[in-house]
């Protein structure tokens, strides 16, 4: 089954005093590419938070944005004792160059010094990982959950419109094949009327027939269906047996696009044409539909 790279999800965890919310948002990327956005508490918990995605998410730009609020933080402060000791000695180097008649040995209040810009850092105090995964844990597999939803939600529809190119492609490539008789039938008319405007109606059999044959080998598309079929049945086999398909399914779109132009080159035919062009524009389709599966 097909599963798309974007998707969202969002879910919350409301209880007295505490307040949790997890936002996931994932788009289109070649390879996984991985964001966590946490606040400084529940820092610990990236590692894990990292693991857990990268088990559900093979390919895609994922961002997890994890929110909290509690009614009563922990708080921890430090002192940046290089930023006092500048401002002290700024201080000391003010009152040298201020007349004695201005200055006359005031001292600078504590209030003060702790309130300059820089001297006191005031931050949430890091959680135990444990018990920090408490809290978020239920939260956050719940947005996962939901993210995972749309995700295969949104795959699934794109499984569905790609199917039905692979259909119309199986029934353009029999509708080709149901011409190989009138592509036959043309080359030989086309030999034999250029031996008969050369020898004027002295056609020499044998030479006609392996002039035949040997265009035949030429032309012949047999080779070029009976790949196009395998490519075809090897795209149907991937979307069953590969959870994250898109790279493959690519690459395999690029040999069904091989084949259908080898086809369209080697048959004189314009209904075969015509049939070509449909089957190119019915390729380049799916392409675009799978940039957005994983």
């Amino acid at each position: 089954m097909l599963k798309s790279m974007t998707g969202f999800a969002y879910a919350e965890k409301q209880a007295e005093g505490y307040f949790a919310a997890v936002e996931i948002k994932g788009h289109n990327n070649r390879f996984l590419e991985l964001s966590v956005n946490l606040n400084t508490r529940l820092s610990p918990l990236e590692p894990r938070i990292r693991t857990i995605v990268s088990k559900r998410c093979k390919r895609g730009k994922v961002e997890v944005t994890i929110r909290e609020k509690r009614q009563n933080p922990l708080f921890s402060a430090h002192i940046n004792v290089e930023a006092l000791r500048a401002y002290v000695s700024a201080i000391e180097r003010i009152k040298s160059l201020l007349p004695s008649e201005i200055y006359s040995g005031q001292t600078v209040p504590l209030e003060t010094l702790v309130r300059l810009d820089g001297v006191i850092a005031v931050e949430e105090a890091p959680e135990n990982e444990e018990a920090a995964w408490v809290n978020i844990e239920p939260v956050f597999l719940e947005a996962l959950q939901k993210f995972e939803a749309d995700r295969e939600r949104e795959g699934q529809h794109t499984e569905e419109n790609v199917l039905s190119y692979v259909y119309a492609l199986e029934q353009a490539r029999d509708a080709v094949a149901s011409l190989s008789p009138q592509i036959e039938a043309a080359v030989k008319d086309n030999i034999r009327l250029r031996f008969a405007e050369l020898v004027n109606d002295k056609i020499d059999e044998n030479r006609l027939l392996t002039e035949t044959a040997m265009l035949l080998m030429k032309y012949t598309i047999a080779e070029e269906l009976s790949r196009l079929s395998a490519h075809l049945a090897e795209f149907r086999a991937e979307i069953a047996r590969n959870a994250a398909p898109g790279k493959k399914l690519d690459f395999i779109c690029q040999e069904i696009n091989r084949e259908v132009n080898t086809i369209g080159s080697k048959t004189p035919l314009i209904d075969v044409s015509r049939i070509v062009v449909g089957m190119k524009d019915t390729v380049e389709n799916i392409r675009e539909q799978l940039r957005n599966v994983e």
